[in-house]
């Protein structure tokens, strides 16, 4: 069918330390609120608020367009955090991409014996 690729918290964060040298590396936390008051806490705000609405807008998109309601799954490092705020996700599970790749490895063993 197809899908959509954006670059990654973690992508996004690196390159924004990198290219702005004047903004300080800062953790991953969920703000207090969207207004930062100090640099820090409005990267912070940016970014997790940020990627909250990036996920929920590809998906509300994709819904339009499918004419569907497809479950939503977050995976990875920060699915939680980001799950945690969005009105699409249904569901976390970190280790979905290592239990689908333990999926195929099973498969591809039994065909060799």
């Amino acid at each position: 069918m197809g899908g959509a690729i954006a670059p990654g918290i973690g992508i996004s964060m690196e390159a924004l330390f990198q290219r702005a040298s004047k903004l300080p590396r800062v953790e991953l936390l969920k703000p207090k609120g969207v207004i930062g008051k100090n640099t820090i806490y409005s990267m912070q705000a940016g970014i997790f608020y940020g990627y909250v609405g990036l996920v929920d807008e590809l998906v509300s998109r994709i819904q339009e367009e499918t004419h569907s309601k497809p479950k939503v799954v977050a995976t990875g490092g920060w699915a939680r955090l980001i799950a945690s705020e969005s009105k699409t996700i249904q569901e976390v599970d970190e280790l979905l991409t290592l239990k689908g790749l333990k999926i195929i490895y099973l498969r591809n063993i039994t065909k060799r014996r």
